[in-house]
């Protein structure tokens, strides 16, 4: 396996068990019952968490300062933006945990993250950041 494989499957796994403690363990009622709310503190403090916890995976993949503060300005703005249009979907239509629209959409918002990670890492790899 080549060193770059190495680092891209490494990052990836660092960045989905970053995601699982953001999204599942520490995200409290209060961030989650804010999203919809632009511009609220928990969908901030939610971003912020996830920007942040970005730090382990994105240094497994580069050492360059610069490189890294943007990517973490950049994933707070998309992760925010994300969530919170997922909160809005929920509330106009009402839905909750038992309607299979809000799984739909909770399905796209992980993916959307996901493949968030995915092109970081490709990035960051491909053009040698």
């Amino acid at each position: 396996m080549s060193h770059e494989t190495t680092l891209a499957l490494s990052a990836l796994l660092l960045f989905s068990l970053k995601h699982y403690l953001c999204d599942f363990v520490l995200q409290s009622q209060y961030q989650v019952q804010s999203k919809a709310i632009y511009g609220h503190g928990g969908g901030f403090i939610h971003a912020a968490l996830h920007a942040g916890t970005s730090i382990i995976p994105l240094l497994v993949l580069t050492r360059s300062v610069p490189v890294i503060g943007a990517i973490i300005f950049i994933e707070f703005l998309l992760h925010y933006h994300v969530d919170w249009a997922k909160a809005r979907v929920d509330e106009r239509y009402g839905w909750t945990n038992q309607d299979k629209g809000y799984w739909v959409v909770l399905g796209l918002d992980q993916l959307i993250h996901q493949l968030t990670y995915l092109a970081i890492t490709w990035i960051v790899i491909a053009y040698g950041l």
